[in-house]
């Protein structure tokens, strides 16, 4: 059995599930694209190759390995894209909730089956159907729950639009001792600079009580300034639309100290290593084309 525990996003990290760029089939048809920005490299022709992206995540692998960190992969399901495992389930306290995703993503669900049922079955939640939700809107930390959520009467028109208000609600329900803080989040089906397809697109709290903040993500100017005066300001590393865009904010923490980042994000790694953070710097920016990167990627099962 695996004994979840997850209550923030930077206690020691102890498993977790990476995903898989193994057989992740052809270049797709931009109508059948989630996000701005893989439809912006299908058409410039600079989509990524599979080749490149499990070079990338085999990187990543070896910094989980040097950390003494057990990582589980998703089984490989053919001509699949599997790369994301934080869209399909994510873990609160000792608890795994599986997403409502995005029709055609089931299979990539199924294919964590096995450690799915490694969960005691009181652990396991299926939320229901209303409830739209993806992990990288969902944030634990401590007492509280940071959730991105959009809320406009265009939600089904948005595909870019992943975790509804039923969500945020269903949640709060399952967790009467925290405080669920929802933040509206800017969308845009077109321009990738003008839309934060998750919450960690344009936030992520680091160890230190440290954070990453891109203000033009958050639709409401007094939910974004909630958030910098949660942290203070002097603790707060303020990305702009291009660094956004680049997935600067989507780093992922394997402790207190130590930060995986992309080796091209050069501002924010000098201000990272100037905070006291050991920086651990991987080559991310194929997989960064699909609009997700580091912290989309993985999926944390245990943190001490």
């Amino acid at each position: 059995m695996i004994k979840l525990n997850v209550k923030n996003e930077t206690s020691r990290l102890r498993a977790v599930v990476l995903g898989t760029a193994e057989s992740n089939g052809p270049i797709p048809k931009v109508e059948d694209c989630y996000d701005p920005k893989s439809i912006e490299h299908i058409l410039a022709g600079t989509y990524p190759t599979e080749h490149d992206m499990i070079k990338e995540m085999d990187a990543v692998a070896k910094v989980f390995e040097k950390y003494n960190v057990q990582v589980y992969r998703p089984q490989v399901i053919k001509d699949c894209n599997q790369i994301f495992a934080r869209d399909i389930a994510f873990v609160i306290d000792d608890v795994m909730i599986e997403a409502n995703i995005l029709p055609h993503r089931e299979e990539e669900v199924e294919a964590i089956d096995y450690i799915w049922k490694q969960v005691a079955e009181d652990k396991r939640i299926i939320l229901p159907e209303a409830c739209h939700v993806e992990g990288g809107d969902v944030m634990p930390w401590n007492d509280y729950i940071f959730i991105g959520t959009y809320s406009g009467n265009d939600y089904s028109e948005l595909i870019t639009a992943r975790t509804n208000i039923e969500a945020v609600l269903a949640i709060k329900e399952l967790f009467p001792n925290k405080t669920v803080k929802s933040f509206e989040l800017r969308k845009s089906n077109t321009n990738p600079k003008e839309n934060a397809l998750h919450l960690d697109c344009c936030f992520n709290p680091l160890g230190k009580g440290k954070a990453i903040i891109h203000k033009n993500g958050f639709l409401i100017e007094k939910e974004y300034e909630w958030l910098v005066n949660f942290f203070g300001k002097e603790n707060v590393f303020e990305i702009t639309k291009d660094e956004m865009y680049q997935m600067c904010s989507n780093v992922f923490s394997i402790s207190e100290d130590v930060i995986i980042s992309e080796k091209n994000f050069t501002r924010l790694n000098i201000w990272l290593r100037e905070q006291g953070f050991t920086v651990e710097e991987v080559p991310y920016a194929e997989i960064g084309k699909q609009e997700g990167l580091l912290r989309c990627t993985t999926m944390p099962l245990i943190r001490d």
